[in-house]
């Protein structure tokens, strides 16, 4: 036997594309397997568990079919085409989607294919229930909802309502956002699959939810009628009317249904019951509704039997991942909570920091500001005592200007008389220098006494500084304080008079020790210009004594 007999030989394949309501597969398809066996592949790969709700469906001349299960792939009437398309989509729906929809691929996939359907109008939806669906699917997209991040316009790409809605309501496409969006803010903390299954739940009690609708006739001419099937049961809807059903039999009162060729009859639980006939255009339509309707019936009656252990296992596993799912959501809500309450402590420290930067810096040009105005009083305040000692030198000086005055004016009565008269000149400016001097006195002390409240004022500011500065960095406590005592803290007890001396106009008080500096200087010139003319006058007796003692 040659080496090449011994390699098993490949099977032939072809290709097939899988096409599900967001994704697209393509798959290896072998040549005799039957339509279960891809659609156990299909189902792996989707990790799909559940999987006696969907199907896989394909068109042919202008016909949705389902691919038979039992029967070979190549056998049944197929596309012609390479690769060959099929949808993957859910065949039967459940009637609790909360009850019966255990995993979370399974729950996504309906979720998808439901929104599908009501954007394509396929199921009917009022233009209220329609922003709430919405809503919720936002939220199963984007996640809790964040002004910051999702901004105006965020929605503009999405597909969320019906054409119709759109076209019912002249509305703006900002004013449906801000419609969505309201609801979309009070579905904080909501995970996506509880966003979804909060859809499929709303969804679920719309009257067209999972109803597949086929024209039917009651009689061989006419097609006047439109035959639905869902999970409760078959329904007779009027052509023009798919919401309310003119005739209902629910799964539980069917006793038998038989198809033959175009001709579909449906016998009731009770035998004095009419039975209902009908007739479809062809006989393809005839056996897929011969199909859904026992799909339907089966689940149906596995519905109200005891679970198998393989749902009983599914069961308790999804019963598990929500208890811990919803754990963990718990625990990222916790997290997020102190994540946003470290935030808002910390923008509160952060703006307590400048506040205090703030009021530091205040008071240190407060401090500036009453160390320029002490320095100032303390200029004004040796200028005013440089004045009244000049001011007492030159009442010195008149004072023995006037005793020498009152000796020279005794050696004549007319040189007396004039000596008085000078004399009493001499007495009134010496007055008026006296009380200038007392004047300038009394204006050194209380500049003085400003002087010292300023240095107290100064002192009081920088203890204040030192306060807000220990407030901000504490580790400063450990340095010893500055005593009273100190030399260099009596630069401090220059400080502000309680952060008053923000109302001293310092262009004021340099403007006024200018103004009375020159008042002085002019006051001193015209002093000393009376003074020369006195010295003069007094030469000019002198001369004239010593004449008058030649001629006699």
């Amino acid at each position: 036997m040659s080496i090449r007999g011994l390699k098993k030989k490949q099977p032939k394949t072809f290709k097939v594309r899988i096409i599900t309501v967001d994704a697209e597969m393509e798959f290896s398809c072998e040549m005799k397997w039957k339509g279960k066996d891809l659609f156990d592949l299909v189902c792996r790969a989707l990790g799909l568990r559940e999987t006696w709700f969907f199907g896989l469906q394909y068109t042919i001349k202008g016909m949705c079919t389902w691919l038979k299960m039992d029967k070979k792939v190549l056998d049944q009437e197929i596309p012609k085409e390479d690769p060959v398309s099929f949808h993957f989509l859910a065949k039967f729906y459940p009637e609790k989607v909360e009850e019966e929809l255990l995993q979370e691929i399974t729950q996504h996939l309906f979720f998808l294919q439901v929104k599908k359907q009501i954007l394509d109008e396929e199921i009917y939806c009022s233009p209220e229930a329609t922003v709430l669906l919405a809503s919720y699917a936002v939220q199963a997209k984007y996640g809790d909802y964040d002004p910051n991040f999702h901004e105006p316009g965020f929605l503009a790409h999405d597909e969320l309502l019906p054409k119709r809605v759109l076209r019912q309501y002249q509305l703006t496409a900002e004013m449906w956002e801000e419609k969505i969006t309201a609801w979309y803010a009070e579905h904080r903390g909501i995970a996506r699959d509880e966003a979804e299954m909060n859809y499929l739940k709303i969804a679920q009690d719309l009257e067209m939810y999972g109803v597949n609708y086929f024209p039917i006739a009651q009689n061989k001419n006419h097609t006047d009628l439109l035959l639905g099937v869902d999970a409760k049961g078959i329904h007779i809807y009027s052509i023009n009317n798919r919401f309310s059903p003119n005739k209902s039999f629910e799964w539980s009162s069917i006793r038998n249904i038989s198809c033959s060729e175009k001709e579909l009859t449906i016998k009731p639980l009770d035998k004095k019951a009419e039975v209902f006939k009908f007739f479809s255009s062809q006989l393809k339509v005839n056996k897929l509704i011969f199909q859904l309707c026992i799909g339907n019936h089966d689940l149906f009656m596995r519905r109200r039997k005891v679970d198998s252990i393989e749902i009983q296992q599914m069961k308790a596993q999804a019963r598990e991942e929500k208890a811990r799912k919803k754990m963990e959501n718990q625990r990222l809500a916790r997290e997020k909570q102190l994540r946003e309450e470290a935030e808002r402590a910390k923008e509160e420290l952060e703006r307590r920091l400048f506040q205090l930067e703030d009021e530091a810096r205040q008071a240190n040009e407060a401090l500036l500001r009453s160390q320029e105005a002490a320095e100032l009083l303390a200029e004004k305040a040796q200028i005013a005592e440089e004045e009244a000692k000049l001011l007492a030198q030159n009442a010195a000086e008149a004072e023995q200007e006037r005793q020498r005055l009152e000796i020279t004016a005794l050696k004549s009565k007319e040189e007396k008389r004039l000596m008085e008269q000078k004399m009493q000149e001499a007495e009134l400016i010496a007055v008026k220098l006296v009380k200038e001097s007392d004047r300038r006195a009394k204006e050194a002390e209380h500049l003085k006494q400003d002087l010292h409240e300023a240095r107290e004022a100064e002192r009081k500011a920088k203890q204040k500084l030192l306060d807000i500065t220990r407030l901000n960095y504490p580790h400063m406590a450990k340095y010893p304080q500055y005593s009273p005592g100190d030399s260099r803290d009596a630069n401090f007890d220059k400080g502000s008079i309680k952060l008053d001396l923000k109302d001293i106009d310092l262009k004021r008080l340099s403007f006024e020790i200018e103004r009375e500096r020159l008042d002085y200087l002019e006051k001193s010139r015209k002093f000393e210009d009376r003074l020369k003319e006195l010295k003069s006058e007094i030469h000019a007796l002198k001369l004239e004594e010593k004449q008058a003692g030649l001629y006699s």
